[in-house]
């Protein structure tokens, strides 16, 4: 029997019956956000190169994605970067605090039994012959207790709509966690590989300007060398040394910063690391989708900033309804045993009702300040949400600008350090047959020192820009299937709306 079933079975008049048929409506659940209709930006070239799989929220798969840079090592940092990790322990935490909330508001729509049972023993008094005399008597009692709203306005639906949506909204937000921990990981360790780059070529140069010095010190002992040439192969020999010394601080302070992120031990950590060999080149990154809707749709963050709107829409249905009268209905079922002397005597009862209507009457605004609070946080989610569009946009024209930008400095760079490599070698052969002066020599390796430690930079900003594409494009996640709660919540919406798998069909299908 359906709830406006029984309420015409109890004599409700047909007036409030009809109430039930009634919902609140709710403001749009899916909010629009503009976009460009293509990226501005130039897309890396993805011609025969296959799209890795993505990793659809499987631990698994996305251990696999970060396989196909056939580094071992970084694959293990990741791994242990999650489990170590305090962002994700709350994602999972407030998951957990949302599926929570998920059973209880659903509950709320089911009818309450309460179970009680009692007993007592008392003496009676009672005449006799003899005058009074105490009977002892015997109460055993068992009742069953229901209690019944019924969402005659659909409070207690809209508050299990924004319960089941917030979940989701929850579950993507631990998945963007762990893209951001994954990139975060990625970041530092190629910071560390590059930093051990540039103390390589730190370290060759100060063995170089160290030679230089002492051959330049034997010579101007033997008066060959002008004393002012032999300080100033000291004072370059120095300022090699003092650099090299901050250089090797710095890698130290990287590897603390990745031992802090992962929680490994770190001697452990600086053996792996000083096991391992030269930093290989970059794959390719994710096919990015021409189309900026069906890549943004990837996003865990902006799919979670989507939900987020509609749980407040929900909300805004839920604080509206509170406005509206509340119809209860209560009931019991007893057993009932009396035992005096050796007599017994049971008696079952049962009732249904009252049947309560509460009408809200005069609060002092109180309700109607709750539902404006709530159509506020309607309206600061949308804001939220189209913010996050904007700033996935941005994040992914930065991506491609400065993956695009690396990628063409990278052959320049390469070309500036094999010149400057040439050219000092051949300063180098003409200062030792006295033919070039000390300065001219340490201007040849001022210059090719420079050429090294930009390349490597180099490597490192293309290193960055790859992980900010990755992170940028949501990491290789998939969208879920959408939600029956935002789909239901959608559809009791004052205004027609679209829902987001549909905007993105459409958009992408636009010439």
């Amino acid at each position: 029997m359906s709830p406006l079933q029984l309420l015409g079975a109890l004599g409700v008049p047909f007036a409030l019956t009809a109430l039930g048929a009634c919902s609140i409506a709710r403001p749009p659940a899916i909010a629009t956000a503009p976009m460009p209709a293509q990226w501005n930006a130039p897309l890396p070239a993805t011609a025969g190169i296959a799209r890795p799989a993505t990793h659809t929220g499987s631990l698994a798969a996305l251990t696999e994605w970060w396989r196909q840079l056939d580094d071992p090592l970084l694959v293990d940092l990741i791994a242990a970067a999650q489990d170590a990790s305090p962002t994700m322990a709350s994602a999972a935490a407030r998951i957990a605090e949302a599926r929570s909330n998920r059973v209880a508001t659903a509950s709320a729509l089911l009818p309450s039994l309460n179970g009680t049972l009692s007993g007592t023993r008392a003496n009676t008094p009672s005449s006799g012959g003899n005058g009074f005399a105490a009977t002892p008597i015997t109460t055993l009692q068992g009742t069953v207790q229901s209690q019944w709203e019924i969402d005659l306005f659909g409070r207690l639906g809209a508050d299990r709509d924004a319960a089941e949506t917030r979940l989701a909204s929850a579950d993507a937000k631990w998945h963007d966690a762990r893209v951001s921990v994954a990139a975060d990981t990625a970041n530092a360790y190629f910071a560390q590989r590059t930093c051990v780059q540039q103390l390589a070529v730190s370290e060759s140069d100060a063995r170089s300007r160290s030679e230089t010095s002492r051959l330049t010190d034997l010579s101007a002992r033997a008066g060959f060398t002008a004393p002012a040439d032999a300080a100033l192969a000291r004072a370059s020999a120095s300022d090699a040394s003092g650099r090299l010394t901050q250089q090797r601080a710095q890698c130290e302070v990287q590897r603390k910063s990745l031992v802090a992120l992962t929680g490994l031990d770190e001697r452990e950590l600086a053996a792996r690391l000083s096991a391992m060999p030269t930093l290989q080149p970059l794959p390719a990154l994710l096919a990015v989708d021409a189309v900026p809707a069906a890549l943004l749709a990837q996003r865990p963050d902006v799919y979670a900033s989507e939900l987020d709107v509609a749980a407040a829409s929900a909300d805004v249905g839920s604080a509206e309804a509170e406005r509206y009268p509340r119809l209860s209905l209560t009931g019991s079922v007893g057993v009932s045993q009396y035992r005096v002397g050796g007599f017994r005597q049971s008696l079952d009862t049962w009732s249904v009702g009252p049947l309560s209507l509460t009408v809200p009457l005069l609060d002092g605004g109180a309700r109607k300040a709750n539902a404006d609070a709530s159509r506020a946080r309607y309206a600061e989610a949308v804001a939220a949400y189209r913010s996050n569009v904007r700033q996935a946009v941005s994040e992914v024209e930065q991506a491609l600008v400065n993956l695009q930008s690396t990628d063409a400095r990278a052959g320049d760079a390469d070309a500036a350090v094999q010149n400057y490599q040439a050219s000092f070698n051949a300063t180098q052969a003409r200062y030792d047959s006295g033919l070039a002066s000390l300065f001219e020599l340490e201007d040849a390796r001022r210059t090719l020192y420079s050429a090294q430690t930009a390349r490597v930079s180099l490597q490192r900003e293309r290193a960055e820009a790859w992980v900010a594409l990755y992170r940028a494009t949501g990491g290789g996640w998939t969208r879920p299937a959408q939600q029956e709660g935002i789909e239901s919540t959608a559809s009791t919406s004052t205004s027609s709306v679209t829902p987001a798998s549909q905007a993105v069909q459409q958009v992408t299908q636009q010439p």
